[in-house]
């Protein structure tokens, strides 16, 4: 089958990475347990994509290994376990971020963290959805004691932190959709109007201090924050910002330790971590809700209650569009999410 792997030689205009190479791998083994078989037709990439990739010292790649942790593709065969889907079902899933990846034509994935994919998207624009929607979703809902459906949070205030990335989009629409008024943060023309279609009631500069742009929309403490950008940067400044009782959510691991003492104490703010692949990695007893998540999700876009975050379809699913989507997630100047369809030939 074909694949897009890292191999143990560097690209020369990469130095920071091993080089994605098109390859060509054994077929899948049929697949056992709550396993899978999934025929990949589009693939989005994430951070993880080059945080895994800038890890890997190719030295030690006895085989290629396959990247990739957000697809959309269709049921080939499923285990002898396996019970939720049928060959021929058309699926999304973000998968477990310690087996091999989607950025190959068939991948192993257990049912428990796939879904059934919208109907009312293409397999491109599902496959920028479960990563961050799992993110997104997780971070608010289950880490959080907040709700998604009953409206208790009305006239409350949110701030995202990094409102145009892919969790980002996902967390302004969700958190919408529980009542919160939203405030992004954004800092370029294409990322503020990207925020305000994803239903952010406000946008500030993050480049520019964040308490007097609050203060300047009437607005003096936020009861939850959601930094997506920069755990450091932004911690003294959240302290501060938040409510008594309020909530701040992370997805970035810090550079250096982070002091929780006051105000955080002072103020009984709760922290709280995301990180989409423990269930997976840990393989916890409640794996299934990744399941459920996005199988509500789907539902709620097929409604059009939630929208799809694909900004941008880069080709085919190969070693140089995977590199140029590399390069420009990297950049952090992207909106939204950026996919690959399709294979060559």
């Amino acid at each position: 089958m074909k694949a897009v792997a890292l191999s143990r030689e560097y690209a020369p205009a990469l130095q920071y990475a091993p080089a994605l190479r098109d390859v060509l791998l054994p077929p899948p083994l049929p697949p056992r347990g709550r396993d899978l078989l999934v025929r990949i037709e589009a693939v989005s990439v994430n951070p993880v994509d080059g945080k895994q990739r800038a890890a890997t010292d190719p030295a030690t790649l006895e085989v290629p290994r396959v990247l990739g942790w957000d697809a959309a593709g269709v049921v080939e065969a499923i285990g002898d376990e396996a019970s939720l889907f049928a060959s021929g079902d058309e699926v999304y899933f973000a998968g477990d971020v310690t087996r091999p990846g989607c950025n190959a034509q068939y991948q192993w994935v257990d049912e428990r963290l796939v879904a059934r994919k919208p109907t009312t998207l293409d397999f491109a624009e599902a496959a920028a959805l479960p990563l961050t929607t799992l993110t997104a979703w997780e971070l608010l809902f289950q880490r959080m004691p907040l709700h998604l459906d009953d409206r208790r949070h009305g006239g409350q205030h949110l701030l995202v932190i990094g409102g145009a990335g892919g969790v980002g989009s996902m967390a302004i629409q969700l958190a919408r959709h529980a009542g919160f008024e939203v405030i992004a943060t954004a800092s370029r023309e294409a990322s503020i109007d990207w925020c305000r279609q994803m239903g952010a009631t406000h946008v500030i500069d993050h480049r520019q201090p964040l308490q007097p742009q609050l203060q300047a929309l009437g607005i003096d403490t936020v009861q939850v924050a959601l930094n997506l950008a920069d755990t450091d940067h932004y911690w003294d400044e959240l302290g501060q910002l938040l409510a008594p009782q309020g909530h701040v959510g992370l997805i970035v691991e810090p550079r250096g330790a982070l002091r929780i003492g006051d105000p955080y104490k002072a103020k009984c703010i709760g922290i709280h971590w995301e990180f989409m692949f423990a269930r997976s990695r840990f393989a916890t007893a409640d794996r299934i809700e990744q399941h459920r998540i996005l199988s509500r999700a789907a539902s709620m876009i097929d409604a059009g209650q939630l929208r799809g975050t694909l900004s941008e379809t880069l080709g085919t699913i190969n070693a140089a569009n995977l590199d140029i989507a590399h390069e420009r997630l990297a950049s952090g100047r992207t909106v939204g999410k950026l996919a690959l369809v399709g294979w060559d030939g």
